[in-house]
């Protein structure tokens, strides 16, 4: 089981966010990134972000470490925003926390501190993303931290947020499917780096067997598992999600990605795709800040 801690001080929420997040002090005295039961991706997207995490961590990537948190909404009664607050209040008991890694930066591809990335370690990263059909590691939206970003230690990859991942679970009529299916990497974060695609998949394919996928399916907790349609059990849910990554996992030449763009074709991809946008646009509108979720 995922360890459990109890919320002990409501520090602020990130808003950045879709899921809107907060930052949470616990009994243990650790600091965590808590996503809320009552958010509006619902429970399925905290069943990804450990199902993902936690094969990640077991795959040899780096994931903060998740825990399951006790949380009182009365801790956040101080909440400004309404919106926030009525988040937090539906949301008492068991939420999924994940460490904060103080001081980290959000990586953006193309900037130090972690450039050029390991083409080994890209290829595993977007392995995992491929198996898992996580639509949410764009040059946009990366999802990766850097961490730490001072000090002797170099700076390393860290793996953030997949509740976006396992796509299939929110239609299982279709997952048979989808297990075959090719994945679309075309804006992948790490597309740039030359992924060694090829040592990754038989590096990992033959990992991701039953009894893997048995231990890291058996840390969800049951409650986000009851009720789901089609299914008489949360027992029977597991078995859904084991059988559909391992199957998956056997078919990786069918939807092993290959042929990612160089550095220089994304960047010129980019040129273009910012030429177009300011075509017709008056003088003062010529320069637009693209953040694109950047802080």
């Amino acid at each position: 089981m995922l360890r459990e801690v109890t919320a002990s001080r409501y520090i602020e929420p990130l808003c950045s966010g879709g899921s809107v997040p907060a930052v949470v002090e616990a009994d243990d005295l650790g600091t965590y990134v808590v996503k809320f039961t009552g958010a509006a991706q619902g429970r399925k997207a905290l069943v990804a972000e450990v199902i993902v995490g936690e094969l990640g961590r077991r795959l040899g990537l780096r994931v903060p470490e998740l825990v399951l948190v006790d949380f009182d909404p009365a801790l956040g009664a101080g909440e400004p925003q309404q919106e926030v607050r009525e988040l937090l209040d539906a949301s008492g008991g068991i939420n999924l926390g994940m460490d904060y890694l103080s001081g980290a930066a959000d990586f953006a591809a193309g900037e130090f501190p972690v450039d050029p990335v390991d083409p080994v370690e890209a290829g595993r990263i977007v392995w995992l993303d491929a198996l898992t059909a996580n639509v949410d590691r764009t040059v946009h939206s990366t999802n990766l931290l850097v961490w730490p970003t001072r000090g002797l230690a170099p700076p390393r990859l860290w793996l953030i947020d997949h509740g976006a991942a396992l796509v299939f679970h929110h239609r299982w009529a279709g997952a048979e499917d989808a297990r075959g299916k090719a994945y679309d990497f075309r804006a992948h974060a790490l597309g740039g780096y030359a992924p060694d695609m090829r040592a990754a998949d038989a590096e990992l394919a033959p990992r991701v067997d039953e009894e893997l996928l048995r231990e890291v399916v058996g840390l969800v907790p049951d409650a986000w598992l009851e009720g789901e349609e089609g299914f008489a059990a949360p027992g029977e849910v597991r078995d859904a999600y084991v059988r559909h990554l391992a199957e998956r996992a056997a078919l990786s030449a069918r939807w092993l990605p290959t042929g990612f763009p160089s550095a220089a074709e994304l960047s010129e991809a980019d040129r273009r795709r910012r030429d177009a946008g300011r075509a017709g646009r008056p003088a003062w509108l010529q320069h637009v800040p693209d953040l694109h979720g950047r802080r």
